[in-house]
């Protein structure tokens, strides 16, 4: 007899009382689940006043919107020994498929970043890697003792690095940054000492300098500029960030009102509907509304710590925990870059802005994260 049917036959324990509901046999985690949709039906809000009343604009995000939660309801019906078995031959398979973009990749706004599929368009295969790289650290310190050894963290460092790089080379700084950040966070949740991260930052600060003058592209060193003094080009490079302090501010504590906002309905804000959406929010909601939606954030961010918590092996904690962590990356990274506190460097604001493979591979981590959840096994009492 198994544990569960035990304990539906104990006195006081029927089996209506721990039948499993709809969504826990739909492999679906209802707290999760319920803030996303909140927060997807806030984002369609803010984008129909940042895109000028389009409706055509929300109804292509409503089915980005239903690709992505197709893609969470699939791969949360995927327990995560698969997806520990197969990480390192998606892992491999991306690998490979960055490669290709740079020998035969399609270009556009003078960077190549997308490979052309007869009969599906393009794809970009830098988002396979946004889950292949956090899943393939987290299966590498499965098999190995923790806290990591320097060997590992070395041997760690090079499975992250790599398909970090040959995303900067596309170049798609923001999106290399972000995969190597999904690593560093499995590495640091697998105990990595506060040594060496004293370490590791005191080699990035000093190599800042020579990567600034030798490694960036032009338009990248634009933007480190801009960040130091946007007025010095206040019409050219400056102006984005100049407008979108100037939306922010002006919102106030509540804000304008929805659809009575001046800086994007007036074309002062370019990138509106996209990477700057968060000055549309808090010029027509104010203070209060980018709280409300911080909060939000926070809820998701904590759910997701919650279900790391309670994950049952080593890989599964690692991957929820850097599925989670690169979440509150991403939010972290857009608000600053937005309110001139870090460079511009082309990060969406997370189920806010009009996306398209973005919003799918960020719900599907989800469902990755759900995976975690409800695959677990019983424990005993």
């Amino acid at each position: 007899m198994s544990q569960r049917e035990f304990i539906r036959q104990m006195p006081g324990h029927g089996g209506s009382a721990l039948s499993p509901g709809l969504a826990e046999r739909l492999h679906l985690d209802s707290p999760l689940l319920a803030s996303l949709l909140l927060l997807m039906f806030g984002g369609l809000t803010v984008l129909y006043s940042a895109s000028g009343e389009s409706m055509d604009l929300v109804i292509r995000q409503c089915l980005r919107f239903g690709a992505g939660l197709f893609a969470l309801f699939l791969l949360a019906q995927i327990p995560p020994r698969s997806y520990r078995f197969w990480a390192p031959f998606i892992y491999s398979g991306g690998l490979i498929l960055l490669i290709l973009v740079l020998v035969a990749g399609t270009e556009a706004k003078g960077a190549q970043r997308w490979l052309s599929i007869p009969g599906f368009g393009r794809f970009q295969p830098s988002e396979v890697m946004k889950l292949a790289v956090p899943a393939m650290v987290a299966w590498y310190f499965s098999e190995r003792t923790l806290p990591p050894r320097l060997s590992d963290v070395l041997a760690a460092l090079v499975l992250l690095g790599l398909p970090a790089a040959l995303i900067g080379l596309q170049p798609d700084l923001g999106t290399a940054i972000m995969i190597a950040a999904s690593g560093l966070v499995v590495l640091f949740m697998a105990g990595l000492s506060w040594r060496l991260i004293a370490i590791a930052v005191l080699l990035v600060v000093t190599a800042a300098p020579l990567m600034y003058f030798f490694v960036m592209h032009d338009y990248q060193r634009n933007r480190v500029d801009t960040f130091l003094n946007p007025e010095a080009d206040p019409r050219g490079t400056g102006w984005n960030i100049i407008q979108s302090k100037t939306a922010i501010g002006s919102g106030g504590v509540d804000g304008k009102g929805w659809l009575d906002g001046t800086q994007s309905r007036l074309d002062f804000l370019p990138e509106s509907s996209t990477d700057f959406i968060l000055a549309v929010l808090s010029e027509e909601f104010g203070l209060i509304g980018v709280c409300v939606l911080l909060v939000m954030y926070l809820v998701i961010v904590g759910r997701g710590f919650f279900i790391s918590w309670q994950a049952q092996d080593t890989f599964s904690r690692l991957l929820a925990s850097s599925l989670t962590m690169t979440f509150f990356i991403y939010v972290f990274v857009n608000m600053g870059m937005v309110s001139g506190l870090l460079p511009v460097v082309g990060v969406p604001l997370p189920l806010i802005s009009y996306g398209g493979t973005s919003i799918v591979t960020l719900l599907a981590s989800f469902g990755m994260l759900m995976s975690v959840h409800t695959h677990r096994r019983l424990m005993s009492y």
